[in-house]
């Protein structure tokens, strides 16, 4: 997924790195999820009963959800070591056999954006997973012969933001598969509460509710939210994060009470005042703002789905009554029909 550098993005940013201190470190740590966390604990607790590693797990939905944190809560859950990689820096085969002969018992390994993992390197991995066997071939030519290793039995937990583009017999070999969904206010509030506390950031409950409400449901957009209102609060007051000091803060970063940024609204203005409200195509609207077609896809549309200010339809993007509303301009309903050419 692209990486724009947005306040309000959930892609990973390079300043995100103070967020790995305030992770939950157990189950009993998390907040919100509660459909994945009660799944989790059945699993920890009968894997735990009989001795074993819990089963292959994946994780998929929008990025900032907590996917990787969960993945060390297992972990700390299990008592045991986790190694951490991506796809994209698993280059050839012989980095995931390096990887995969290096795991000891009930060890997890755990891949993010594991969609990015290369066809050769998916072939490796499914031995690995179903057989806890490494397949690998010395020499070459004639005298070539075929070696298979036995594995420990650990772990693979998967991260995806993506699971339609996951090849299908790799997604089979999740015993468990579960989707990540956005936050909602109340659980926002209380990731807020816990992080303030742990960062030492005095903040009365206006302003947690402030910054809970413009966090767009994803706790790595809270955070990141959290740091800036805290810097503001401290150089601007007296460092207390207070209801007008959250949204004066937030006002100043272009972020608005939903959570929309400049360039969100620079696409709704751009299909509501340029093209009438649409339908407009994609490329025409990632001209018009300067931006690739693909990032407007995968980064600025999801949020503007969910809030229903946009519709995707046959003929290309057209903007809703709501996002009217919130734009301030007026809604001319047109019917829904097209005009007749008679």
């Amino acid at each position: 997924m692209p990486d724009t550098g947005r306040l309000v993005g959930g892609t990973r940013r390079h300043d995100d790195r103070e967020n790995i201190a305030l992770r939950p470190k157990l189950l009993s740590d998390i907040i919100g999820q509660d459909r994945v966390r009660e799944n989790l604990k059945i699993i920890i607790e009968a894997a735990k009963a009989r001795q074993e590693p819990v089963d292959h797990i994946l994780f998929y939905g929008p990025p900032g959800l907590g996917k990787t944190s969960l993945a060390h809560v297992i972990a700390n859950e299990m008592n045991c070591n986790i190694r951490v990689t991506a796809g994209p820096s698993i280059e050839r085969a012989g980095d995931l056999a390096a990887i995969l002969t290096h795991l000891k018992q009930y060890d997890i390994l755990f891949i993010d954006e594991v969609h990015r993992l290369g066809r050769a390197i998916e072939e490796v991995l499914y031995p690995a997973m179903e057989d806890f066997a490494l397949d690998i071939v010395i020499g070459k030519g004639p005298a070539a012969k075929n070696v298979r290793l036995n594995l420990p039995r650990f772990t693979v937990i998967g991260a995806t933001t993506r699971l339609a583009l996951l090849a299908g017999p790799l997604r089979d070999r999740f015993g468990a598969r579960f989707r990540l969904d956005f936050y909602d206010v109340d659980a926002m509030i209380h990731i807020i509460n816990r992080a303030a506390a742990m960062l030492g950031v005095e903040i009365a409950p206006e302003g947690t509710a402030e910054i809970a409400q413009r966090a767009r449901g994803t706790p790595r957009v809270a955070l990141r939210l959290l740091r800036r209102v805290r810097d503001y609060a401290q150089v601007r007051a007296n460092g207390v994060i207070t209801s007008e000091i959250a949204e004066e803060a937030l006002t100043l970063m272009e972020i608005d009470h939903l959570g929309l940024d400049d360039i969100d609204r620079r696409i709704l203005h751009t299909i509501i005042e340029k093209f009438g409200g649409g339908p407009v195509g994609l490329d025409t609207i990632a001209a018009s703002i300067s931006e690739d077609s693909a990032t407007i896809t995968d980064v600025y549309e999801p949020y503007l789905l969910q809030l229903g200010f946009l519709e995707r339809t046959p003929r290309g993007r057209t903007a809703t009554r709501r996002a009217y509303q919130h734009m301030g301009i007026p809604y001319e309903d047109r019917g829904g029909t097209q005009p007749s050419l008679l």
